[in-house]
């Protein structure tokens, strides 16, 4: 937010606006969690969607120069006491992949709750809308005088608490139940205090009811229950805010223990194929369809098929002329072929195009035994590869009717040839797909 208004005081154009916003999303995410890698990745996963340069740059420099301030005023302590970490049975990795399942489960309950009650409470009369924050706090309250205080608040220090295994398993489950209702009332009411504290605190008491309970059902399976606490934190994020990669350096930079990639990886991954599963729609998305706009997932578009040039490639119609041999000549070779453009090689390197009606002007001016090449009213035209993204195509379709298609290992070994025609044909074929 403070990104966009300083943009818009100073008068940036659209273009850098849209590269400002992510600018200062990546320096609140980096200050408020300690995490700079993981709001660099957050922010490119999530809101950009795509890797560029100048933009993964910006939003680099954003995140440190953010965290740099933060240390300098608070101090570069860790958000939170981190306990041993030790895994030393192969077989405990069962145990983080129930984590993964648990933690799955529970987003989609998490999300699915403000997907449903998020419109009910918006379409209750409009007096009511003054009262019901009012209300969700008093429940809350209530929530909190019946014995689960640790629900209200970003909870940081339950969870440090929790690492450290000063709840019982039952009671971590019980708070991790409570603290979805609690953050459900304040979301839907109309006062939201936030995904990302919320989600580490659900995630991290589950994790560690997962631990503890594993420790009371296989006392010599595992050594350090309070990871579990510290993994489950990313495996709610990663099922929730649908944000995998985010979640993994998340836990990583939090603890600074990279010996617990594994089961991160491990727990991470059950919770978001879980999560997407039986929720195909993210959380965000859910959000902004509710409130009328239809803007792009970023969930789809990384995993939506990219076309190639190769996809709308054709093979060559008609002979392929030589820029060395003569009118006469190439008349000889189209003769029967098909097509009207034809490709021309030349030499030492490079492509042009000449139509029959052309060769046929040319011979009746008596120019039949002259070399084609000096003769093209298109000195050179561009070539592509196979490999390049098919939009790439469309800067040139409009302007040549045939576009070579060359392989990258030798310039001159024609692969086939893209057309307005094919290009449009595959992207019509692909969103009737």
């Amino acid at each position: 937010s403070l990104a966009s208004v300083l943009g818009r005081k100073m008068r940036l154009s659209r273009d850098r606006m849209r590269l400002i916003a992510p600018v200062g999303a990546a320096a609140g995410l980096a200050a408020a969690f300690n995490a700079p890698i993981s709001a660099v990745l957050f922010v490119i996963e999530e809101v950009i969607g795509r890797w560029t340069a100048g933009i993964l740059g910006s939003v680099v420099l954003s995140a440190i120069s953010s965290v740099v301030v933060m240390r300098w005023f608070l101090g570069s302590e860790s958000m939170f006491r981190i306990p041993a970490v030790e895994m030393t049975q192969p077989l405990e990795l069962i145990a983080y992949a129930v984590l993964g399942v648990v933690g799955g489960i529970a987003s989609v309950v998490f999300a699915s709750g403000i997907g449903i009650l998020r419109p009910a409470f918006k379409g209750l009369p409009r007096w009511t809308q003054y009262f019901q924050p009012a209300i969700a706090g008093l429940l809350i309250g209530v929530i909190a005088v019946l014995g689960a205080p640790q629900v209200m608040g970003a909870g940081y220090e339950y969870i440090d608490q929790a690492m450290h295994g000063q709840f019982t398993w039952q009671f971590l489950a019980i708070l991790a139940g409570l603290k979805i209702v609690a953050t459900l009332l304040s979301f839907v009411s109309g006062t939201p205090g936030g995904m990302f504290a919320p989600t580490l605190f659900i995630g991290a008491m589950l994790g560690a009811a997962v631990g503890g309970a594993e420790r009371y059902m296989f006392p010599y399976l595992t050594i350090s229950p309070g990871t579990y606490a510290l993994v489950g934190m990313g495996v709610l994020f990663a099922g929730f805010l649908r944000a995998p990669m985010t979640s993994v350096f998340m836990v990583l930079e939090v603890s600074g223990n990279y010996s617990i990639i594994v089961p991160v990886i491990v727990a991470n991954t059950f919770s978001y194929v879980i999560s997407r599963g039986l929720q195909p729609i993210p959380i965000f998305d859910v959000l902004t369809r509710q409130d009328g706009l239809e803007l792009p997932s970023m969930e789809e578009l990384r995993e939506e098929d990219i076309l190639q040039v190769e996809d709308a490639m054709q093979p060559v119609e008609g002979p392929v002329l030589d820029a060395e041999e003569t009118v006469e000549k190439a008349l000889q070779h189209v003769d029967g072929s098909r097509g009207e453009d034809l490709l021309v090689r030349l030499s030492p390197s490079g492509w042009s195009t000449v139509t029959r009606d052309r060769l046929r002007a040319l011979a009746s001016e008596g120019k039949g035994g002259a070399k084609l090449g000096p003769l093209l009213l298109v000195p050179r035209i561009p070539y592509l590869h196979p490999d390049l993204p098919l939009e790439t195509a469309l800067r040139y379709i409009e302007r040549w009717k045939l576009v070579p298609v060359v392989s990258r290992a030798n310039f001159q070994q024609l692969e086939g040839v893209v057309s307005q025609r094919s290009v449009l044909d595959r992207y019509r074929e692909f969103g009737e797909g």
